[in-house]
Order: C-alpha cells, then structure tokens, then sequence
C-alpha cells in the first residue's frame, strides 16, 4: 500500500518531505524516512524509472492487514495486528495532532511536545522500580510528528511488553515538563529547525505549502516556527496535552508476537480509568483551506548543481472524495513505471534525470505534486515538456488497460512487502486510523481494485488539468541566466499546452 504519510514521489523528495523526528531511542533509532517525515520514511513504493512493471494480475494479490480493533468505554482505541513469527512486539501511542491543529501561534507546539514525552514523568518522579528496566531490556524507542499525527513506538521481546506499555501510560497520562529539560528540548527543536533551513532543497517545499496553503500554511508546518517554539512554556505544553492527549483522540496500536485477549486486557488495565474529554474538533474545529483563485509561479535562488521544478495542486480531502484519492493512486503509479508514457516523454529523452507524479493523503486537504530534476540548459524545455503531459492526461490511449491493471497490484504489492517489518508497519496502520480512520483502511485494497479509466479521469479533471497551481524551481542564479526558465513557465502556458496536445 502507499504509504502516503510520506508523499512519496521521487529524486529529491527525502528531503523535499520527510517526517519530523524527535527523540532517539537508547538504540539512537533512526527515524523511518518523513515524512522534514512526512514520514515518513523509506518507501517500498518504487522511483520514478526504477522497477519493472508487474504483469497484470488475475485477481486480487494482497489482502488487507487482518488487524482487530476495540474501542474502549474511553474512547481509546486498541488495534492489534496479531504475528507470532518473531517474538517481538511493538506499542504505539497514536495521538489526531500534528500542524493541521496549530495556528501560528501554536505551530511547533506538537513537535515540541514530542520531544518532551520520552523525558521526566510521575513514574521518574517517585524512582518506580520498573524504570530500571527499560534500557537494561533494550527497549526502542521514539516518536515522529506530521501534519495530522503524533506517534510514539517502543519495541521489545515479547515478555517485556507490559513493561512498555506502563512506560507509555506514565509518559501520555504524567508528564512533569521538567523546566531544565524542556529549556534543553526546545534548543534541540530550534537546531533540527535551523539545519531544515540551511538544506536547500526543505526551502522548496515550504516555498511550495505557504503558496498552496496561502491562508494558513502553518497548517501545513509540521516542524514548526523557530519564534514560536523559542518563546513555547510549559504552560503550553500542558495546553496542548489537555486538548489533544486524551483517550477519544487516542490509538494504542500493537503489532507482533501479542494475542489480542491480551493487548486488549492490558491496555484496559493501564489506560481504562483515563478520563474521556471534550472532542477536540469540536471545540476547535479545522480550518478550511480556501481553493486557489489563480496559477503562481516561483524561482528559489540556492548554490545548486541542477535544478528542481516542484508543481503543485490542491487535491482531494478524506470525507470530501476519498473516490479520489483511489485513483490519485493508482494514477501516481501508473506514471512513475518506467514504461509510462510520463517517463518516456521526459526521463527516456534526456529532458529530466528524474520525474514523477504523486498525491499525499489527507484529510485536511492533500497535495498533490510533481516533482522533477533536470540541468540548466535543458529547464525550460523539461517544464514545457512536463506540462504538455498534463495536458494529455485524459487521453483514452495515455495508458493501456494492462498498466491500470499493474498499477494496482504494485499498491497491493507494496502494502504486502511493507508488513515484512511490523514495528514500521505499526506506523502505517496509525497513519491511516489518524488521517483517514480504519473504515477506509479496511476498504482500501478493494476499493482500489474498483479503480476505473472513469474515475482516473474524474481526478485528472477536477484536480488537475486547468486548475489553479503553484510551480516552484531551485535553481542558482548561475542557473537562471543559463536555463532563461520563468515564473511563466513554471505555472504553463496554457494555450502554447493547448496546441501541443492537439498535435
């Protein structure tokens, strides 16, 4: 399955959009890609021109993830994906936060906030003997925030895992925000803010989202602004653990070696008396991001060798279209094959090193982009060339019925390879309960099998094709007066796109 909490797309995107990682685990963990990710975090998903097309399937390849779930009297969600290949067993603690719930005076604050929930709680407060145990198990641990989710994993033997789940209800339930550490924390927030800054491929795609989300792009922020985490308290700390880290806005998700009888048994235990609270969306409802009125383009000036041509456009909400969102998929990997005419049109001729289309599910508004990278000398033919693809998107011959057919089960593949690995599949399924909820995780797989040349079309021409964009390059400004490239041919020209598809 895509794991679209990454926006995976191709080249540069590590670090166009990957997660904001927060704490190392006592086995300095490295976080899953992205999402500044994102996540979010290598995907199995194939780049553009890199795997071979699967042969078109007669049925269905994979399975959804055979997961049970129960909500608890609280709220509090319990999801377990029972596997007893290997004696390990990983808890997560899934929180509905992250920048789509942050105005610009609290953008930061659930980044921030991650950073402080590995350190002091009541637990290190009254020297609880199980304490002494968590590195002594090799217990791993961290926490990652994106646009829609906070999550927090540990890792262990099987034995070991009440003990993590202790850990996890004292961390979430009794935080202290110890002054001196949270004083040490937000340094260590404002450092991960400064070394995004001085990468020049992050100012793309900040440049990109304050355009795309012109009325509130820290919605879209999920690492956060330096002057807000600089004057961030602890008071607001305490702010955000009271509106968002409550059980009906909570997920325990656990996957391995772990009966379910069990999970839901000791989740009860540790977190069944946690006191259910106001729905946070009611009393703070998410904005709305308004639709753009016109096509902008940009230039970013960095000390780059090549140049990077970033398009993007408002897509589909869950809720709103998730019929969307399937075909964004499967879409997205139809063109990123390299037997796609897309490929064949601008990587095969030389025009890019590397290209590719992709949509990131959310349910506050998805982008969708594409992504390129090319020379100076041949920017200004590779963007007109880009765009003349766009305009032949809804072509009845611009895809054959045997490349829908593997597209699809190359998103069916990818969710089956991706469970290979449980304590990163555990992100995954909190991606999905967060962002789009189990009932369309569920469906997933089937639905997208369902996924029509119709509803492909219906993307294209609500999403895509006429509407209003942003287009963005990196280039430096050696490269501007070598490439001759414009804002006007980062947004199209659209009667010159007019002729060429008619040709």
């Amino acid at each position: 399955m895509l794991k679209r909490y990454l926006l995976v797309l191709t080249l540069v995107f590590s670090f166009v959009a990957a997660p904001w990682p927060a704490t190392r685990s006592t086995a300095e963990a490295a976080p899953q890609r992205r999402t500044q990710t994102h996540q979010t975090r290598p995907s199995a998903a194939p780049q553009a021109g890199g795997a071979a097309t699967a042969p078109a399937p007669q049925g269905p390849v994979a399975q959804t993830a055979p997961f049970v779930n129960k909500v608890l009297a609280n709220g509090l969600e319990v999801i377990v994906l029972e596997d007893h290949s290997v004696p390990l067993v990983t808890v997560e603690l899934a929180v509905r936060n992250g920048s789509f719930t942050e105005p610009p005076e609290l953008n930061g604050l659930s980044h921030l906030y991650e950073h402080m929930f590995f350190k002091a709680n009541r637990a290190s407060l009254n020297k609880e003997e199980y304490l002494r145990k968590i590195d002594q198990l090799g217990i791993i641990y961290n926490g990652q925030t994106q646009e829609e989710l906070v999550n927090y994993y540990f890792t262990t033997t099987t034995p070991n895992f009440p003990v993590a789940m202790r850990f996890m209800r004292d961390a979430v339930r009794y935080p202290l925000f110890d002054e001196g550490q949270f004083a040490q924390e937000r340094e260590v927030v404002i450092g991960e803010l400064d070394r995004h800054e001085s990468n020049p491929f992050g100012s793309i795609n900040e440049e990109l989202n304050n355009r795309l989300f012109y009325k509130y792009p820290s919605r879209k922020r999920p690492g956060g602004d330096k002057q807000t985490v600089r004057t961030a308290t602890t008071d607001m700390m305490r702010l955000i653990q009271s509106r968002y880290y409550v059980p009906n806005n909570s997920a325990i998700v656990m996957t391995g070696d772990v009966l379910p009888a069990d999970a839901f048994r000791i989740v009860e235990e540790f977190f069944g008396d946690w006191p259910r609270a106001e729905d946070p969306f009611k009393k703070f409802p998410l904005v709305e991001h308004p639709p753009l009125t016109k096509s902008e383009g940009a230039i970013i000036t960095q000390p780059v060798q090549n140049v990077v041509i970033n398009l993007g456009w408002q897509g589909p909400s869950i809720g709103k279209d998730d019929a969307a969102t399937y075909a964004a998929d499967v879409f997205s990997f139809i063109l990123r094959q390299p037997n796609s005419r897309f490929q064949r049109a601008l990587a095969d001729t030389g025009l890019v090193t590397g290209v590719g289309l992709g949509y990131y599910t959310q349910r506050n508004v998805g982008p969708i982009s594409v992504i390129a990278q090319t020379t100076p000398d041949k920017a200004k033919a590779a963007s007109r060339a880009i765009y003349a693809e766009i305009a032949h998107f809804n072509d009845p011959d611009y895809f054959t019925d045997e490349q829908l057919e593997s597209a699809k089960a190359l998103v069916e593949a990818d969710d089956l390879y991706s469970r290979e690995k449980l304590d990163e599949y555990s992100h995954v399924i909190s991606f999905w309960w967060a962002s789009t909820g189990l009932d369309y995780y569920r469906g997933y797989l089937k639905r997208l099998r369902a996924t029509s040349r119709a509803d492909i079309s219906r993307y294209v021409t609500t999403y895509i094709q006429g509407k209003p964009h942003v287009g963005i390059a990196l280039m430096s400004a050696d490269s501007i007066k070598l490439s001759g490239l414009t804002t006007e041919d980062l947004i199209g020209n659209e009667k010159q796109n007019a002729n060429t598809a008619s040709k």
